[in-house]
């Protein structure tokens, strides 16, 4: 018997900064579940064609513009069952270089959430980011979503705290459902790390080790992230949008595993033979880190991350050697 469709089949969803890295994950996720997907992106971030090249627009309308701009987001909104807010400035030495563009991403959730009370739209899924945590797990080796937030160190955490908050206020005293998804360490296919950048150690990892350069651990290497593939984090995203008790709730998004950083240098290394692994100094105020309490996960979502580390570096190898004009001379 054919297995019966997605929820989000034929849904009308839109999904905001869809022709990002995880954005244009989560626009092919929903389009192949039968979804009908609308992309608003201001398709600025890199100097080449976005929708393009990561093939967003084969599978989306494309409409380009401002999250921040309510004539634009407003109707789109409006002709939408659901919301998947992800733009967002995704890039802490960028946030920190550019306060402004910072701020901005917090006009553009209350945009997204005034735009869902005013139309009444069935489900915003706000993706939000483990740094609201801070350094450290509350209680043991890992991060629960009932943990009080850190202390922001950092303006991205700042914002996607803030973003978090007002997304809780408008879903209790507005009645918008918002169900909001704390990624960890994403990597994968289209990410392609910035010039200064020092985010993303997985990818620029993977690329240092194409060029043959070393991969520099900082300090021992023994601080951990929780990595977790960019297709993972898509499935994930997809289910929040229909799952019917996430509304109101908040969900890690995460494999659980912490990962030495010292073993992630040393896992790409293996995957691409003669790459050498060197120690630096290790930057001021870079987090010991911690893994994702994943009951929720699967519990509401339904959902458990499958791609082992070294399935999905070996996956975003294959991506990058096939598309080394994006990359430049970086990192």
């Amino acid at each position: 018997m054919p297995s019966a469709p997605h929820p989000v089949a034929g849904r009308r969803v839109l999904v905001t900064g869809g022709a990002g890295f995880i954005g244009s994950h989560v626009v092919r996720r929903l389009a192949e579940a039968g979804a009908e997907v609308t992309v608003l992106d201001s398709l600025d971030a890199y100097a080449f064609d976005q929708a393009e090249r990561f093939g967003v627009g084969a599978l989306a309308k494309v409409v380009r513009g401002d999250v921040t701009d309510a004539a634009t987001t407003g109707p789109l909104v409006a002709r939408s069952d659901a919301v998947v807010h992800a733009a967002a400035l995704a890039d802490v030495a960028a946030c920190t270089a550019e306060p402004d563009r910072d701020f901005a991403s917090m006009r553009a959730t209350q945009v997204v959430l005034e735009a869902a009370r005013r139309h009444g739209t069935g489900r915003v899924v706000l993706t939000s980011s483990a740094q609201v945590y801070g350094d450290v797990p509350a209680r043991g080796d890992r991060f629960h979503e009932d943990d009080p937030l850190g202390e922001p160190g950092m303006l991205y955490a700042n914002s996607k705290s803030w973003s978090e908050r007002q997304a809780r206020l408008y879903g209790t005293r507005f009645g918008v459902p918002v169900t909001v998804l704390r990624y960890f360490s994403v990597y994968g296919p289209h990410q392609v790390p910035k010039a200064g950048s020092h985010s993303w150690c997985a990818a620029i990892f993977c690329v240092r080790a194409l060029r043959g350069l070393p991969l520099v651990v900082h300090g021992d290497g023994a601080q951990v992230r929780d990595m977790v593939s960019v297709t993972d984090v898509a499935a994930a995203t997809a289910e929040a949008v229909t799952a019917p008790r996430a509304a109101g709730r908040t969900v890690n998004v995460g494999t659980g595993r912490a990962t030495p950083i010292a073993e992630l240098a040393r896992t790409v290394a293996d995957l691409v033979p003669g790459v050498r692994v060197t120690r630096g100094p290790r930057p001021v105020g870079d987090p010991d880190g911690g893994a994702a309490d994943t009951a929720r996960l699967r519990d509401l979502l339904g959902f458990e991350a499958r791609t082992t580390l070294a399935d999905g570096l070996r996956h975003y190898l294959d991506w990058t050697r096939a598309n080394p004009d994006l990359f430049g001379e970086r990192p």
